[in-house]
């Protein structure tokens, strides 16, 4: 996070915490990091205008949580487009963990959570063309668990027409998307998953540029 913003004059970052119910902890937990790391942080539950504090912000923070709540509150305070905006025409740093990762694809289709809410769409973000599924875990040959796999259910995703690939974060890999560069970094790497191929696997540093290219992407 300290390298998050090395190329930017961020003094303040604007946090998203609908993921959670409890919002006011939430945001105590993400200030009290943030300002030990130097960055004061704003939470948008706390303005009387999300929208107002969307176009204000210097840089976005999504967290994790429930992905179907996150979705639905977005769409809910119409933050969808505004954020876009600020992200991709404006160029302001954004950092998503976990639900504020499935956030940023084409669409929510591959998240793990459970529906305890509907959102007016699974279309998402779409600050990258693809979807990712973070947490992504390898079949484990000496589980007595009887359900699909997280690949499995990948794989199910893609015999639906028209679906974008999808790449698999594991547990300590994230991807830095640098305007029309794309690099896998951490420590654990990923798995990507394009609709009728193979599964491939990837190591750190792995140049995934060519997936901000691709055709799939929607809007919402």
């Amino acid at each position: 996070m300290e390298n998050w913003t090395r190329d930017w004059k961020v003094k303040r970052v604007l946090f998203i915490p609908y993921a959670l119910h409890d919002r006011d902890a939430y945001a105590k937990t993400a200030r009290e990091k943030f300002e030990s790391l130097g960055y004061e942080l704003e939470s948008i539950h706390e303005s009387s205008d999300p929208v107002e504090a969307v176009r204000k912000s210097e840089a976005i923070f999504i967290g994790g949580g429930n992905t179907f709540r996150l979705l639905k509150a977005l769409y809910d305070n119409s933050l969808l487009q505004e954020i876009r905006k600020r992200v991709l025409e404006d160029g302001i740093p954004y950092l998503g963990s976990s639900a504020g990762t499935n956030i940023a694809t084409v669409g929510i289709n591959t998240t793990n959570d459970m529906p305890i809410v509907y959102p007016p769409s699974l279309l998402a973000l779409g600050l990258v063309p693809f979807n990712i599924n973070p947490h992504y875990l390898d079949p484990d040959v000496n589980s007595t668990h009887m359900g699909e796999t997280r690949a499995e259910r990948i794989l199910q995703y893609h015999e639906e027409p028209n679906t974008p690939p999808v790449l698999g974060l594991r547990e300590g890999a994230m991807l830095l998307v640098e305007g029309d560069k794309a690099t896998l970094q951490g420590v654990t790497g990923a798995r990507l998953f394009l609709r009728g191929e193979k599964p491939t696997e990837h190591e750190p540093g792995t140049d995934f540029s060519f997936l901000l290219t691709d055709s799939n992407s929607q809007k919402p």
